[in-house]
């Protein structure tokens, strides 16, 4: 029952976040399904070059994030000619990077399928795989750089429905290239990349058009620097949370296969129940930046409150639904006696994750919408820090994907108590445009 004022403008904008946040996952979806009926080779294949992928997709969703808190706050300020501007360097600096990136994985896929462990033809397939996928990589940014500018608008909707039809066609396109065609995998990927093309020149139209008669639509570097400070912060953040994440999948490698094969299902149930989690912290970043560019310091600090029951509540819901499935969930996975039996042991440490984890990710909305991520880079290298010895005695003790589990938990107690601190100081709710 919605019960504060906020609540229903935390709600619509959170689902259509949530919506837009399943697309990338839905990709990876569609394209494993058409994929997996070729053969264990190229499904193979595709998982190497997904994690490659998936490992650029999070390091550059800096594109978004720093877009909206600008945006947003430029657009509570009633600045929406300016915020343009910013729109319009969010869009030369995806389409940069993009290039870039897509030539930096063209050259260097064949050492980056080897350094995840590929080999053979499953390696060569993977590193054709990659060198096709790159092409849309510029396009893939463009959506990011356009995401961040239509959340910082309070417009959801509008990727809902792009990155919606853009899926529908991925999926039709596959179908035909790769069974109507027979073009393999190289179908599966290109037809990824026609799907990415039209939704980048989509997004384009969208960060370019509009605003009044001044409104400059070149590349200016007074307006691209905050851009990329804040855009190096949340790289140096997601690069730490991704090295915990890699930390934690070696150290349970080394314990055996049941170990690792139970850890590869509760940390991908993790990452899609992350999605509901963080479809809330999206609209924390809008509605704080939005405030804060009103100059409602007050105002923000109070949706920011609002937020984290919310998501409190939501992360309680969700382990106490894993607690209850703890012994049927896994079980859709997996047949397998070890497996199960590793599951289970770390299953209640997997649901005791899911609370203070969607405090944390409230608070990373909070700051990221309040442009304070400097803050929010050093709390995630901290955590890290906090994490690797706990991961590297459970190595050493042999505590195994238990150990590697608290371990985890012990990272987002110190994320969310970091985090917590900076919220409830105040400090972040610096008013006004900038």
């Amino acid at each position: 029952m919605l019960r504060s004022p906020h609540d229903r403008e935390i709600v619509a904008l959170a689902l259509p976040a949530l919506g837009a946040l399943a697309a990338e996952p839905l990709y990876l979806l569609v394209d494993t399904a058409i994929v997996g009926h070729l053969g264990t080779r190229e499904l193979a294949a595709l998982a190497l070059a997904a994690s490659v992928l998936g490992v650029v997709t999070a390091l550059c969703n800096f594109l978004a994030y720093g877009t909206t808190a600008q945006v947003a706050r430029l657009s509570g300020a009633g600045e929406g000619d300016r915020a343009r501007e910013i729109a319009a360097q969010a869009f030369w600096l995806s389409l940069g990077l993009g290039l870039l990136v897509a030539l930096a994985v063209i050259a260097l896929a064949d050492p980056l399928v080897a350094l995840l462990g590929g080999e053979g033809e499953t390696a060569d397939l993977a590193a054709r795989y990659l060198r096709l996928s790159a092409i849309g990589l510029p396009a893939a940014l463009l959506a990011l750089g356009g995401q961040g500018f239509l959340r910082g608008v309070a417009d959801l909707r509008t990727p809902l429905v792009i990155l919606g039809v853009a899926n529908l066609v991925n999926a039709i396109l596959e179908v035909v290239l790769v069974y109507g065609l027979d073009t393999g995998l190289d179908g599966s990927a290109l037809g990824t990349v026609v799907a990415q093309a039209g939704m980048g020149v989509a997004f384009a139209v969208l960060l370019l058009r509009g605003g009044g008669p001044g409104v400059s639509r070149r590349p200016r570097p007074d307006l691209l620097r905050p851009l990329l400070r804040m855009g190096g912060d949340i790289v140096v953040r997601t690069a730490a949370l991704l090295g915990a994440f890699v930390l934690a999948s070696a150290v349970v490698a080394r314990a055996g296969e049941p170990s690792l094969a139970a850890h590869q299902i509760a940390f991908q149930l993790f990452v899609f129940l992350a999605l509901t989690l963080d479809a809330l912290a999206i609209a924390g970043q809008v509605l704080v930046g939005r405030r804060l560019g009103a100059r409602d310091a007050a105002g923000a600090a109070a949706v920011g409150r609002r937020l984290v029951v919310l998501s409190a509540a939501l992360g309680v819901a969700v382990a106490l639904l894993l607690l209850a499935g703890r012994s049927l969930i896994p079980q859709a996975f997996t047949g397998d006696d070890a497996v199960l039996e590793r599951a289970g042991a770390l299953w209640p440490l997997f649901a005791l994750l899911l609370p203070l984890g969607a405090v944390t990710f409230a608070f990373d909305g909070i700051l990221i919408g309040a442009g304070d991520t400097r803050f929010l880079a050093g709390a995630m290298v901290l955590a890290l820090l906090a994490f690797a010895p706990v991961a590297l005695l459970a190595l050493h003790r042999g505590w195994g994907v238990v150990g590697v589990w608290a371990g985890l938990n012990w990272l987002i107690v110190v994320r969310a108590a970091s985090t917590g601190w900076r919220f409830r100081s105040g400090r972040w709710a610096v008013v006004g445009a900038r």
